[in-house]
């Protein structure tokens, strides 16, 4: 596929569930809410598990996503990006309906998280879009609900989507034509064991910090090609 097609997709389901939130949101029952996203968590879980099994060497695998969790831990990666969520969803509570009070929330929660970057390196790179199709069907029931509540301004959100989405994209093109296939392998499995820690969250069974495992996506990489430097790989 075109590097580039996740973002579009993603964009237009925004567009989408903000339509629809305008004239129906306000009918779509919890329930349903609630098991689309429990059968969007298996799926994920089955891509994580299909990323992660690319990975050529169990040991790089490991010391990626283990040093890549300290790293992110001292960094307070995942706090930051809570922070971020908690001051959007406050945003929310104290009045609705303004343009600016809408763009400003959806555009955080639609374009800060670790689906984001792991699904624009996946398109990028490989021009693989299933798991930014994941994100499109989540990012459109959250702005369907959100537009019901906050009004027309979602919308504008999808300009930041394909804006901010796209440039990672562009970048995740770029930076895979300098990779070796050993390190992209590599680089594959640390965002599958990444990706099954969202599928956890999805699904309610585990909460874990997953933005924290993102310097593993560049610590693999690094390790892959000091390794090859000394003759082990």
């Amino acid at each position: 596929m075109i590097p580039g097609l996740g973002t579009v997709l993603n964009t237009g389901t925004v567009l989408v569930g903000g339509t629809i939130g305008l004239t129906l949101g306000r009918f779509i029952p919890q329930s349903l809410q609630t098991t689309i996203r429990q059968v969007l968590g298996l799926l994920v879980i089955v891509i994580g598990v299909s990323m992660a099994l690319k990975s050529q060497n169990p040991i790089v695998l490991l010391v990626s996503v283990l040093g890549g969790a300290v790293i992110g831990e001292l960094l307070r990666l995942d706090d930051g990006l809570q922070a971020l969520g908690r001051w959007a969803e406050s945003q929310t509570s104290r009045s609705g309906g303004r343009v600016s009070l809408a763009f400003v929330t959806t555009s955080l929660l639609f374009c800060v998280g670790p689906l984001t970057i792991l699904g624009t390196f996946q398109d990028g790179a490989h021009g693989d879009i299933s798991l930014l199709a994941i994100k499109s069907m989540l990012d459109g029931f959250a702005a369907m609900v959100f537009a019901a509540t906050l009004g027309w301004g979602v919308l504008l959100s999808a300009v930041t989507v394909i804006v901010v989405q796209g440039a990672l994209t562009l970048l995740a093109f770029l930076v895979h034509a300098g990779l070796s296939s050993a390190q992209t392998a590599e680089l594959t499995g640390v965002g599958g064991v990444a990706v099954l820690g969202i599928a956890l969250g999805l699904l309610e069974i585990k909460r874990i910090k997953v933005a924290n495992l993102l310097p593993g996506l560049v610590l693999a990489p690094l390790l892959v090609a000091v390794l090859h430097t000394m003759g082990v790989l």
